[in-house]
């Protein structure tokens, strides 16, 4: 039963192809009568397997590039809402090649606020905490709206400069906007090149995890659905020209996380192996979604992680049909760097 009967949006979701934005636009049909339009360019992120099934007369899929305005425009034209999900996301690969983090989260997130400015329309910007650098692991501290910006990689520096774009335009022309920084997600439909994903996928090809360097480096994991409902209750009740950070208290280090992974699928729990750490890997993060609470009233569902990670490894388990064509290329790109 849809939480606003009677009530119809329409909805445009950027990035909605990739495990965040497909998350969201499954939440949204599942919890509202809104109608949904994606638009995604379908990179190698994109997976249109992940919106397979969603009912015909309230979702629209329209693939094509953030940076095109002429595309852009004629979407916001029929649209009240947009969230901006899309993004180039992947911290090895902006280290590789840096230019199309500039392109799409930079020029991408430009583009759209024109329109939204054009148009006047209600518009969410989906970002990181990774915007804020990281914390030492012995730091009591967790990030919050007022932590200064610190980004540590081509990645996360590009998506600080799309959040300050945002808020430019909100204070300049009068954009109806507000951002949201997001702890780490996990959950289904994630990329097999991720975290999570790709231990669980080990195991279930009868490979062991791969740890980068000790382990210990920390992150504060979200399940994809409590990251949706906190979206939703943004767009709903947020203040124009307010940051959000959303979290759910779910700070592990990597090596709890595989050693958790393991023995919830009944392996032994130091079955895995490290490898190279990751250039420029961040020490923590962590998030004080104390704002989002208090003011809004949002709440977690999954609060216990690993209920939430059983149930994730649960629909790996069941959906190899869906990450199954994208796990050899990705083993063989790790392997080629030693990790």
């Amino acid at each position: 039963m849809p939480r606003y009967p009677g009530r119809m949006r329409r909805l445009l979701v950027t990035g909605g192809a990739g495990f965040i934005g497909s998350n969201f636009v499954r939440h949204v049909l599942d919890n509202t009568d809104d109608h949904v339009t994606v638009l995604d360019k379908l990179t190698y992120a994109g997976n249109r397997a992940s919106l397979a099934d969603l009912p015909a007369d309230r979702f629209d899929f329209v693939q094509g590039d953030i940076t095109n305005t002429d595309l852009v425009n004629s979407l916001f034209a029929d649209a009240d809402t947009v969230v901006h999900y899309a993004a180039e996301s992947h911290n090895d690969n902006s280290l590789n090649d840096p230019k199309p983090f500039l392109d799409t989260n930079i020029v991408g997130t430009y583009t759209l606020l024109e329109a939204a400015r054009k148009y006047d329309r209600r518009f969410h910007h989906i970002s990181t905490d990774e915007v804020y650098g990281d914390l030492e692991l012995d730091d009591p501290d967790r990030f919050t709206e007022e932590t200064p910006y610190s980004p540590s990689s081509p990645y996360s520096s590009t998506k600080a400069g799309s959040d300050l774009l945002v808020r430019a335009w909100v204070r300049s022309f009068g954009v109806r906007a507000t951002i949201s920084n997001c702890s780490n997600n996990y959950g289904p439909y994630q990329h097999v090149e991720k975290f999570i994903p790709r231990q669980i996928t080990n195991v279930l090809e009868g490979d062991r995890p791969r740890l980068y360097g000790s382990g210990e480096n920390v992150r504060d994991w979200i399940h994809a659905d409590d990251h949706s409902s906190a979206v939703l209750k943004i767009l709903d009740e947020g203040r124009v020209g307010e940051t959000y950070l959303i979290g759910a208290d779910g700070e592990r280090s990597n090596k709890d996380v595989v050693e958790m992974i393991l023995e919830i699928m009944g392996q032994p729990r130091d079955s895995y192996d490290h490898v190279v750490d990751r250039v420029g890997h961040d020490l923590r993060y962590a998030i004080d979604s104390s704002k989002l609470r208090t003011e809004l009233g949002w709440m977690p569902r999954y609060g216990d992680f690993e209920r939430g990670l059983s149930t994730t490894i649960d629909w790996y388990r069941d959906h190899r049909d869906w990450w199954l064509p994208a796990k050899q290329a990705t083993e063989h790109f790790y392997a080629s760097k030693g990790q």
